[in-house]
């Protein structure tokens, strides 16, 4: 399948869950995510702010504060393609912005620079067993993954995994997976 089937295909099947099924998977993601060693060991997170059929990030956000963990979320430019993290300590300092996605409002928060960004969530539609993903189809993540050095993992429900995906000479592989039975890479 081309990436477009496969992410259409992926995110009906997303949008078919039940709010309980929904809430049950983001349970155990979250669960898998703040055990393992890699979310204890950071002190600065990266992290989207989740929308729609996307898995939960608040609580994540929300637990990580209570943990004493700086939180920051990235501030897009449609115009390169590139993007910003900045560190957000409420939810009141994000603004909604193109296609109702909430980002840091730069004045209101601090910039944070790639390399003091322990550990990075990112975000994505379909995976494969190696860390390839299929996004959103803006190549944000990709850019800004060329140059990131530290930690990345995505949350994703088994469903999402596919044997394989294809993939540009551009994509760069997320280092860990996890699903709702655990650690899978």
């Amino acid at each position: 399948m081309k990436k477009d089937q496969l992410r259409n295909a992926t995110i009906y099947a997303l949008k078919q869950l039940t709010p309980e099924q929904k809430g049950d998977i983001n349970h155990q993601l979250h669960r898998h995510l703040v055990t393992s060693t890699f979310w204890e060991n950071a002190t600065t997170i990266g992290i989207t702010i989740s929308k729609g059929f996307e898995w939960d990030t608040y609580e994540l956000i929300n637990q990580a504060w209570r943990q004493g963990k700086k939180i920051c979320a990235p501030k897009c430019d449609p115009k390169f393609k590139t993007m910003d993290f900045y560190k957000f300590q409420t939810f009141k300092q994000l603004d909604e912005v193109y296609y109702h996605l909430l980002e840091p409002i730069p004045s209101e928060t601090v910039y944070i620079a790639p390399s003091t960004i322990d550990l990075l969530l990112v975000p994505g539609i379909v995976f494969d067993p190696d860390g390839y993903r299929i996004g959103f189809g803006g190549g944000y993540y990709d850019r800004f993954l060329a140059g990131f050095l530290n930690q990345t993992v995505s949350i994703l429900h088994s469903s999402q995994l596919v044997p394989s995906i294809p993939k540009n000479t551009f994509d760069l592989p997320v280092q860990h997976l996890i699903t709702e039975e655990g650690l899978v890479r």
